[in-house]
Parts: structure tokens; sequence; C-alpha cells
């Protein structure tokens, strides 16, 4: 098959959240099975720094709008997986420091930057359908993709062939811009209404996309469930349950080229399920360059990702001092709210040497993090999936986590005699579940049992092989209906 994936994010050159190592990790995948796959990407400066040749086509893309043509220009490249890869550049667009936005705000022209994208997207696919050369399907990813998806639909012959997919990475990221930006999409207003892409007095990427697509995925089927709901909905669930017949949910996966103790180039001493006695090498390397106590029988409890609300970070805050009660060595990395994030730094400041706030720190460091960790630290208050956790796992490290989407399918509970389970699952984003949780974790470190836990761990079979090949189940299920 001839597939398009249409992203904002690509590990490790651009890089917010998981959305990036999906899309990264998912394509290569789908190509070691044989189907070729082309990434869709602004153009960001960070992508030609990474070192990917490009090479610039002579022809421009030409897009009409109210103000006169906009020119995008198109390069071409491939990445070392043998993925293709299509820069699209809108003058002035994706030139920032930021994707989405700076020190915690969006920009304001987001709606017109990620509208011209997917408008540039979809001529990009006519023009290869014209040529005989058409996409089977177009894969959005979150709302930046889910607009092209739209657009694909409206775009009639010759584009009806190219079959399109969503994935709903997080609903509660959906692109809601005001309706004056139906002219950078090149719609009419008779587009805004709810039955099309108006939804709630703006237009939604996200909620078009949902429309249109012939197949939704999302990232854990648990999650799929969820999103169906008003309470984790997020405003969207009467449209998805509208569509659940074409919803699917797909666990993500580990790319173990990347994540792998065994291999990995970012660790002072490497390890696996067979052998981890490294792993302590690892953390108490860690621990004398954050200048924390060398306690090798302390246990280690990480906490990695963004500092926001939907990860619990207020509910780690007002853990932390129950936490740190314990014995037990915490270092906590991320960025986000800068409210939270003062917090935080501020509830590990009376615990030098057993306790450390980051900040933003480099995927170096992350993968550091996660081969010293003993357990990982996850109270979301939802998660469609996550990742952190299955490389935590993959590392050795025991998630802590709140009971809730992705968690749920990711993550046995364990047995108080370690005999079964992969991680620690609480009830309720609260901080005396996390307590409780971590408790039993560090119960259960000094147990014989724990090594038991941590070779289970390690041995999990979470590649991305699976989850390719449920994708290409979808891809052959729609295509058919052509």
């Amino acid at each position: 098959m001839d597939i398009l994936f249409v992203a904002s994010e690509l590990a490790p050159m651009v890089k917010v959240g998981g959305l990036a190592d999906v899309v990264s990790a998912l394509s290569k995948a789908l190509r070691l099975l044989g189907h070729k796959v082309t990434i869709a990407l602004p153009r960001y400066a960070d992508v030609e720094r990474s070192g990917v040749l490009v090479a610039r086509r002579l022809t421009p893309l030409v897009l009409d709008g109210p103000d006169g043509k906009t020119e995008v220009t198109v390069l071409d490249g491939r990445l070392g997986s043998g993925v293709d890869l299509i820069l699209l550049d809108v003058p002035g667009f994706h030139d920032r420091v930021g994707v989405y936005g700076e020190r915690g705000e969006d920009y304001p022209d987001n709606g017109r930057r990620f509208g011209l994208f997917a408008r540039a997207v979809v001529e990009l696919a006519r023009q290869r359908a014209v040529s005989g050369q058409a996409f089977d399907v177009m894969h959005g990813h979150d709302w930046p993709g889910a607009m092209a998806l739209y657009l694909l639909r409206d775009a009639g012959a010759p584009l009806a062939q190219t079959r399109g997919v969503l994935t709903i990475h997080n609903v509660a990221h959906q692109g809601n811009f005001p309706a004056a930006v139906l002219r950078d999409l090149g719609l009419p207003e008779g587009h805004f209404h709810p039955d099309a892409v108006e939804f709630y007095g703006k237009v939604s990427f996200l909620k078009s996309g949902i429309l249109a697509a012939d197949a939704i995925t999302t990232v854990s089927t648990t999650y799929a469930r969820e999103i169906q709901t008003p309470e984790l909905g997020e405003r969207l669930d009467g449209v998805l349950l509208a569509r659940k017949a074409r919803l699917t949910g797909i666990v993500n996966g580990v790319d173990y080229a990347v994540w792998n103790p065994m291999t990995d180039p970012a660790l002072i001493a490497r390890y696996d399920a067979e052998d981890a006695s490294n792993k302590g090498r690892c953390k108490s390397q860690l621990c004398q360059e954050l200048g924390l106590d060398i306690d090798p029988d302390r246990p280690l409890f990480v906490a990695l990702g963004r500092v926001v609300y939907q990860k619990g970070s207020d509910i780690l805050v007002a853990a932390l001092p129950r936490l740190l009660k314990m014995d037990v060595s915490i270092v906590i990395a991320g960025s986000g709210d800068t409210a939270l994030m003062t917090q935080l730094s501020a509830a590990v400041a009376g615990a030098k040497g057993r306790a450390a706030y980051l900040g933003n720190v480099s995927e170096a460091l992350t993968h550091k993090l996660l081969a010293a960790a003993d357990g990982l630290l996850l109270p979301s208050r939802y998660e469609p999936c996550g990742l952190v956790q299955l490389y935590a796992q993959r590392y050795g490290a025991a998630p802590i986590a709140t009971r809730t989407g992705g968690h749920v399918d990711t993550i046995v509970d364990c047995d108080a005699a370690l005999e079964t389970g992969t991680g620690f699952l609480f009830d309720g984003p609260t901080a005396d579940g996390l307590v409780g949780a971590a408790q039993r974790a560090v119960a259960a470190s000094r147990t014989l049992g724990w090594g038991v836990l941590r070779r289970r761990m390690m041995r999990l079979d979470v590649g991305w092989d699976r989850p390719a090949r449920r994708h290409t189940q979808v891809y052959r299920a729609i295509t058919a209906e052509r």
C-alpha cells in the first residue's frame, strides 16, 4: 500500500510529546511490513539541522485564496528507516522556536498555519492522483492532520479513491479556531454548521476529521471507550458515538531500536532482562550527576513528562511531602505550566540529596533517568495511552500509575507476592492513591520478588510490529470499500 502520514511532529527532530514518537515508529514499522510510507510535515528548521538531506522541488504548490495566491515550497527527503519525507514550507509560518507556541501560549495564527499546511497536503495528493500515483491511504494524526482529511473528502475526484484514517492521540487537543479560518481553508461559509466543521461557534479541525475519516483509531482500547463518554469525550463524545462503528483502539508500542537498555548509547553501562546488574551502575552514576545521595538500597522514583493538569502534576505536588517521608529518592523532569513547575521546585527544595526537579531535559537524559529508576510516578487524570510507562518497563522501572486509559491496557497490577503484574495501579487521580501505590512499590522493592518483577517487565513484547499489523487491517478494510 502507498500511505501518506500527515503530522505536525516527528521524533527525534520535532518533538513536543508522544505523537512524535508514534509517527516515527509506526511509519517505520509499516515500512518493514512492505508498505510505501511518506510523511508530510511542515518545514521546521530543526528537521534540516538534524542532518536529514532534502531536495527542493523546482515547482511549488500554488494555493488560491481570497487574498491572492500562496506558494508552498516542497522539499523531498528520506529517513534512515526508508520512509519518505516531504517538507511543506508555507512562508513565514513554521520557522519559529516552537511547534504550536512559546512560553505556554499558542501562536495566535495556528489556524492559518496548519490550515494552509492541510491545504498543501491535499494539493500534493491531488497532483499525485492526476499523475496516476494516488495514495491509497491518507493517515492524519491529531488535529493538524484531521483537517487534511476533511479537505480530502471535500475535494472529490480525482481524490475519491484515497481513503482517510484519523488517529486521535488526545481528544482534548482539538484545534478550535474562529470562523474566519474558513477563508484560509478555502471553504465557503456553507461548511460552518453543526453537521460539518462548526463546533460551539468555532471551526474544529479535530471534529472535521472525525466526520470525514473512513476509519478512526485511537491509541488504546480503553481510551477508545472513554472518549465516547461525557466525562472524557471533551464535548466530542456525541460525534464519536455517532461514528463508533468506525472507531478502533490500537495500543501504542515501543521502538526497540531507540528504547533498549541493551544497546542504548546514552547509558554508562548496558543491561538486559537476564542480567540487570548494570542498572545499579546507571543509578549510581545518575545520582552522582544530580548531586543525590548514592544509596543502592534506596528506591529511586522518577516522574517524566509534561507538567500539566492532565498528567496530575498538581497531584504529585500534593503527594511529595508524604513520598519524601519514605526512604526513597525522587527525580522529576518536565516542563509546562509555570505555576506547577514553581510548586514542584519548591516541594523538593527541602530534600537536598534525596530529591531534584530538573525542568525540561534532553532525550539522552530521559534515557538515563529510566535506566536509573526503580519506579515511575504517573498520576495522570486521564491517559490516552502513554509511552513512558512502556519505556520504563523495558528499562526495568515499575510504573506507579492511575488506573485510566492506556495505563489499564499496558500495566497489570501486581499481586502481593509479585507472582503476577507489571506495575502498581491505583484508583482515582488523588494524592492518597499515589502515596498508597508508592508504598506498595517500596515494600515490594525490598523483597526477593522484585528481581522477578523486573525481569517480567523487561521481557514484555510490546514492539510496533503488532500495532502496525492492526493498522494494516484497518487500511485494507477501508480500501476494500472502494
